[in-house]
Parts: C-alpha cells; sequence; structure tokens
C-alpha cells in the first residue's frame, strides 16, 4: 500500500500537468501518454489483486488457525507430489479431462441416444475474455470519455496537418535542386515577384530599374546575347559571363532565386521601357508560354 499511494499521487500530478499543456502536446505524444496510462492502469490491477490474494492468505491463516493452516499447506503439498497422467499438448492446452473422468462431465439429458459432455471453458480463454473487457473499459475511458486519445477523424486531420508540413520542407528542398538542364518557365505570381525583388536588389546597377540597359544589355527586346530559353538565362545568371563583365551569381544566390529572376527576366520581354539601349546580340523568337502575361507582366515591372 505504502507503494501504490506515491505512483497514484504521480499519475494525478501528470494528468493535472497535461490538462495544463494540452495545446502544446501533439497528437502522437497523446497516443502515447493514453497507452502508457492504460499500461500503468492495468499494471495497478496486477498489484491490488496481488495483495487481496496476501490478504485472504493472512485472514485465512488467522480464522483458521496458525496449525490448522499448516496442515492444510503440508495437504496441498503432497497433493502435488502426486504424479499427474500424461496428457498430450493438445489436452493440457483446452484442459480437457482425461477420458475416465468424463462420466462426470456428462449432462443429464440425451438426444436420440446422443450424451454431451460439458467440458470446462480453458482457462487462457477465459482470462482473454477479460483481458479483452479490460481492454474496452480503457479504450472507452481514454478516447471517449476523457479525450486523451484522438479519434479517426481527429488522428486523420493531424496527420494530414503534419504531411502538409513535410509537404511543404520537401517543396522548399526540392526547389534548390534546380539547375539549368531542369528549370523550367514560370509565369506564376509567386514566382515573379520573388524575381522582381531579386532583380532590384541585385540587377539594377547594370541593367536598369525597368531592365532597360545601362552597362548591361536590354533584356526586354528580341535580341539576345547568350540565348533566349528560360535555361539559356539561367546559366548566364549563374555562370555569368566575365569576359562582359557579368558575375557569377552561383555563390549569392540559391538555384530557386536563379530560376526566379531568370523568370522574371523572360516576364519582361515586350515591355518597352523608356529609353532602352540599343538592340545587342541575334534576335530570336520568344516562348510561346508568356505570351498571355505580358500586359500582366509588363505592368508589374512598371
Amino acid at each position: 500500500m505504502k507503494l501504490i499511494k506515491p505512483i497514484l499521487l504521480i499519475v494525478l500530478v501528470m494528468a493535472a500537468q497535461g490538462i495544463k499543456a494540452d495545446s502544446l502536446i501533439s497528437g502522437q505524444d497523446k497516443n502515447y501518454i493514453a497507452y502508457g496510462a492504460i499500461m500503468m492502469m492495468l499494471i495497478l490491477l496486477v498489484i491490488v489483486m496481488l495483495v487481496l490474494l496476501r490478504t485472504f492468505k493472512v485472514l485465512t491463516k488467522i480464522i483458521i488457525g496458525p496449525e490448522a493452516y499448516a496442515t492444510m499447506k503440508a495437504e496441498e503439498a503432497a497433493a502435488k507430489i502426486k504424479l499427474k497422467p500424461k496428457t498430450s499438448v493438445v489436452e493440457r492446452l483446452l484442459e480437457l479431462k482425461p477420458l475416465d473422468e468424463e462420466a462426470a462431465l456428462i449432462i443429464p439429458h440425451d438426444y436420440d441416444g446422443i450424451q454431451e459432455i460439458d467440458n470446462p471453458i480453458p482457462s487462457w480463454f477465459t482470462g482473454l475474455f477479460y483481458a479483452t473487457i479490460v481492454f474496452a473499459i480503457g479504450y472507452l475511458l481514454v478516447y471517449h470519455v476523457f479525450g486523451i486519445g484522438q479519434l479517426q477523424y481527429a488522428e486523420y486531420n493531424t496527420e494530414m496537418a503534419v504531411a502538409a508540413k513535410e509537404k511543404e520542407v520537401f517543396l522548399s528542398k526540392s526547389a534548390n535542386r534546380v539547375d539549368e538542364n531542369s528549370v523550367k518557365l514560370s509565369v506564376e505570381p509567386g514566382v515573379i515577384a520573388d524575381g522582381q525583388s531579386i532583380f532590384k536588389l541585385n540587377c539594377v546597377p547594370c541593367h536598369g530599374d525597368h531592365a532597360q540597359g545601362v552597362v548591361g544589355p536590354n533584356l526586354t527586346d528580341d535580341y539576345w546575347l547568350h540565348g533566349s530559353k528560360i535555361s539559356d538565362v539561367f546559366k548566364t545568371v549563374k555562370y555569368g559571363v566575365a569576359a562582359k563583365g557579368m558575375p557569377t551569381w552561383e555563390k549569392q544566390l540559391s538555384p530557386k532565386q536563379i530560376a526566379d529572376v531568370a523568370n522574371y527576366i523572360k516576364s519582361l520581354h515586350g515591355s518597352n521601357p523608356a529609353n532602352p539601349k540599343e538592340a545587342q546580340g541575334e534576335k530570336e523568337v520568344e516562348d510561346v508560354v508568356k505570351a498571355a502575361p505580358k500586359t500582366a507582366n509588363a505592368a508589374a515591372a512598371k
């Protein structure tokens, strides 16, 4: 009993702390706590049963007296020493009675001369049945009474939220795996906006605030020095052109940032800014995919 009191006190304190910090505990952690609570309750139940068994033995010894109790224990020990008939594994598992004892198990009725033997249910099966009852009560308390565990819909929502965060992390990592061979032309507003911010911060001194060209070439006309495809623009920004004074941005910008600024440059085609620099390079046909958002992108650039 001295051991049970501190255990119960710890359980109550943990339960009180769990209620206060409920919003800080994830659904998976709540499940682990629920499993631990169930196991602790089962252990406490076993301890209580052992204590009661010990109490009954002591009471029996006090009621019948020490001498009678010693005699009873001696008879029990003698009975255990007696050899029992050998039984098969199946008989021991099913706790079947020997054939010479079946007469005592016959139920006093018959149908067309057929008699029925009342074999008892195996103790392991009975114990398993009671264990399912204890489990059902624990499950009911944990999931439907105290709400410690999550039901299937709440657990589904929690798993979906976790999956969404994992997807976001995966996509952020995947975005930085892009290179000149895998970069794709994009007209998404978020990509263009990110690219515009990077361009304004790093590219304006050489190409102008509207990419009309200053020291560097005009990026809005049909003429290109190093190719007009999105892969060509990505490669030029990434590795630079040392002979023309174009620095490499591979160390300063991530692959995603290079892809964003390359897509922003592609979106400026045909925006016709004021005071454009004279054409440089060769005339190349613009990609068809960016014809639709040209007007919106040109307005955003201005």
